[in-house]
């Protein structure tokens, strides 16, 4: 096995309003790649809650629709196809995971974007971190993920950020969380819970400032590990 360290990096679909946010996700990699690390995509073979259509914003399929799309089947195409189903995923073989956001994460991952802090988890998602937290691997999210850490960690006390959004602030505290407010492309890490998190376009007004949130998430993640 590679020295290497090893880590998972979880999708959410493909495209910022129904999946993982493509410039997050691809960044992430890029990040990990950049600092010496190894990935392995992984996504829950689920469908998704609706599918946008990315030009228009509209709806144009929601969950039980025909013409509805699998998270596993659109994840792979951020990553290149090389992805494995989540339920594959065991936290023992990996030195961190790495959840990017965009609105799959409150759709497909959980359905925080409905229900808010009483929200449900996807049944792999939630023993993929519960396992994770468990096993002691870091773990790291951006954007609008880290809703779906609180979800589930929220009861350890965990300190999150997503930025400074208020109303999603105040569901991660209901959710058991502590909430940190930080700049688009700083990082709020938790080294008693080895949880690492970013704002990443829940402020950044850039690519490049997502790049820099990305990459120093990346580093803060490895100099936990």
């Amino acid at each position: 096995m590679s020295e290497r360290p090893q880590i998972a990096i979880v999708l959410a679909g493909c495209g910022v309003f129904d999946g993982s946010e493509i410039h997050e996700a691809v960044l992430t990699m890029l990040a990990v790649d950049q600092q010496g690390a190894e990935y392995q995509c992984f996504a829950p073979n689920t469908w998704q809650a609706r599918t946008i259509d990315h030009f228009t914003g509209h709806a144009t399929a929601i969950a039980g629709d025909e013409d509805n799309r699998n998270v596993l089947a659109e994840s792979a195409r951020i990553a290149r196809g090389q992805i494995k189903d989540l339920q594959e995923f065991k936290a023992k073989d990996y030195d961190a995971i790495i959840f990017p956001g965009g609105f799959g994460a409150a759709l497909n991952l959980s359905d925080f974007a409905v229900k808010g802090a009483d929200c449900e988890i996807n049944h792999e998602v939630r023993r993929a971190l519960e396992e994770s937290y468990d096993e002691g691997i870091v773990i790291g999210a951006m954007c609008i993920a880290p809703t779906v850490i609180a979800r589930v960690l929220g009861k350890h006390r965990v300190k999150l950020t997503i930025g400074n959004d208020t109303k999603v602030a105040a569901g991660l505290k209901k959710m058991g969380a502590e909430h940190e407010n930080k700049a688009a492309t700083e990082v709020c890490v938790d080294e008693e819970h080895k949880i690492v998190t970013t704002p990443c376009y829940m402020l950044a007004g850039s690519i490049k400032q997502v790049a820099e949130g990305t990459h120093n998430l990346v580093e803060s993640v490895l100099d936990l590990i």
